[in-house]
């Protein structure tokens, strides 16, 4: 027999007599996807993993099978089973050609030929020798799948799954560390939905009995349009349960938000508020610090973990929530806070990874040098405005900030469009928001386009124009704009799946913010 019928006329009975797929709460994932194959240009991929069998027990993937024709040796599977196996983090792995069983144990290193396949329940007290009660309830909440629409990736799951288990064990301060672009947002939404179903709460996480309340979950972000992404990426909760917090509607009704169960807003709305008898008095202050149960931090790396940083003290007033940070950085000495804040994450998925499983694209870089990317003024240049510094050679940093060429960034503009395919949407960061409405406004002189929307800034200043600017880009149904440019405000990631070209007209003098 081929491997296929091997596994219809041969394995599929084994699987049933164990009682997979049979007993309740059991599930038999065949063909099951792992990673889409590297990217390697010209539409083509390199080979893609995926699974012949994965099996399920109460919302939780418990074993890995490998299958093999009967024509061949038992342990010929082997290799991938364990290569599946490591990759999913599951412990238990088989491989089998319908005449037989071999089973592993990637935890003991324990392996050999099986009299049967172990079932569901006794493949579960061999991962989970003791009993946790949360551990239990969190599982018997499957995931959200858009009635089966949709699948998490396999990292997502597993970093959902290490994020639980912390909780379960009782820790308060969890990090996890992935790659911009791998799917941060949704898993946070996945910890929410477990926690919203399962009615984990700070009052019962240590306490004996039935949970008494939903919690209340916060997720913090320090920009607009993260926050305004996760809200979004949150539709599958019901209406009343998520809350915007938003300046103008605390104005408005004079008071903060405290009717809901999954709040969204940004470091600095908290931070604001008008000032109490001449004394500072944030808006963060008028909940209770242990209003919220668990507390999201986006992008913690960038401010709210730090030391120096004011938004610390939001942090440090919510103390008695459990407190998660999702970072894209690895631990270097410039995010040190953040690690020694949240501890050594559960999890990281890196970029090299993202790119290796074919979930992220590789980049290539091409760096163009002019002939002016230092000046000394001489006295037959003409200044139009503000003050020169006679002798100074101005370098990259103070280009667009101290000292501004037109001349320069036309030509500078002139190249990269030359060197792209001008349908195609690109990113260009700037140095400053003036910086980038100079930008937008040569791109247009220069654009082969004939409308008068090919390019859009997107910044802090354009509000809610750049906001729809914003969200025609990411929309792969349209085509314009097809060029945004901006400074800080798109920095740390936003969800924009077909640009394929990112032009930096600044200075990058860090790596991390590089690879973000």
């Amino acid at each position: 027999m081929n491997e296929a019928e091997t596994r219809a006329e041969l394995i599929d009975p084994l699987l049933a007599a164990a009682g997979w797929g049979v007993l309740e709460g059991s599930r038999i994932r065949r063909e099951y996807p792992i990673t889409l194959g590297r990217l390697e240009g010209a539409g083509r991929r390199g080979k893609a993993l995926s699974a012949d069998y994965v099996l399920e027990y109460r919302n939780t993937k418990l074993a890995v099978v490998e299958a093999k024709s009967d024509e061949k040796a038992l342990t010929e599977g082997v290799g991938q089973a364990k290569d599946y196996a490591g990759k999913l983090a599951i412990r238990f792995t088989y491989a089998s050609n319908g005449k037989g069983i071999y089973g592993i144990d990637m935890q003991t290193g324990v392996e050999g030929e099986l009299p049967a396949f172990p079932g569901p329940e006794a493949l579960w007290l061999a991962t989970f020798a003791t009993e946790n009660t949360w551990r239990d309830r969190f599982s018997a909440v499957p995931f959200e799948d858009r009635g089966g629409y949709f699948q998490g990736r396999y990292y997502q799951d597993i970093a959902i799954e290490r994020v639980l288990a912390a909780l379960a064990e009782g820790r308060d301060r969890v990090l996890l560390t992935l790659a911009t672009g791998t799917g941060k947002t949704f898993i946070a939404f996945q910890l929410a939905w477990k926690l919203f179903h399962s009615r984990w709460n700070l009052g019962d996480w240590k306490k004996t009995g039935e949970p008494t309340r939903r919690p209340r979950v916060l997720f913090l972000a320090d920009r607009n349009t993260l926050a305004d992404q996760a809200f979004n990426a949150f539709s599958a909760f019901p209406d009343d349960a998520l809350v915007r917090i938003a300046p103008d509607d605390i104005k408005k009704k004079g008071k903060v938000p405290k009717n809901g169960s999954i709040f969204f807003t940004i470091f600095q709305t908290f931070m604001s508020g008008p000032p109490k008898d001449g004394e500072p008095s944030p808006y963060f202050g008028e909940y209770p610090p242990d209003f919220f149960d668990f507390i999201v931090i986006d992008e913690c790396h960038r401010g709210g973990a730090n030391d120096e940083s004011t938004w610390r003290g939001i942090l440090e007033y919510f103390a008695p929530a459990v407190q998660l940070g999702l970072t894209a950085t690895p631990k270097r000495q410039e995010n040190a806070d953040t690690y020694a804040y949240f501890g050594e994450p559960v999890f990281i998925y890196s970029l090299k990874d993202g790119i290796n499983d074919g979930f992220l694209t590789p980049f290539r870089v091409k760096q163009i040098a002019t002939t002016l990317d230092d000046y000394v003024f001489t006295p037959d240049d003409t200044l139009l405005e503000g003050e020169i510094e006679a002798g100074k050679r101005y370098e990259e940093a103070d280009f667009n900030r101290r000292i501004e060429i037109v001349a320069r960034e036309k030509k500078r503009v002139e190249i990269f469009m030359a060197e792209i395919d001008q349908k195609e949407k690109t990113l260009v960061f700037c140095a400053t928001q003036a910086h980038a409405l100079l930008v937008r406004d040569l791109i247009n002189q220069v654009k082969t386009s004939r409308d008068p929307n090919y390019c859009q800034r997107v910044t802090a200043e354009d509000g809610k124009l750049g906001d729809e600017a914003l969200r025609a880009f990411q929309d792969n149904e349209k085509s314009i704009p097809t060029i945004l440019t901006t400074s800080q405000k798109l920095s740390t990631g936003v969800d924009a799946r077909n640009v394929r070209n990112i032009v930096l007209m600044r200075p990058v003098n860090s790596m991390i913010e590089f690879k973000q």
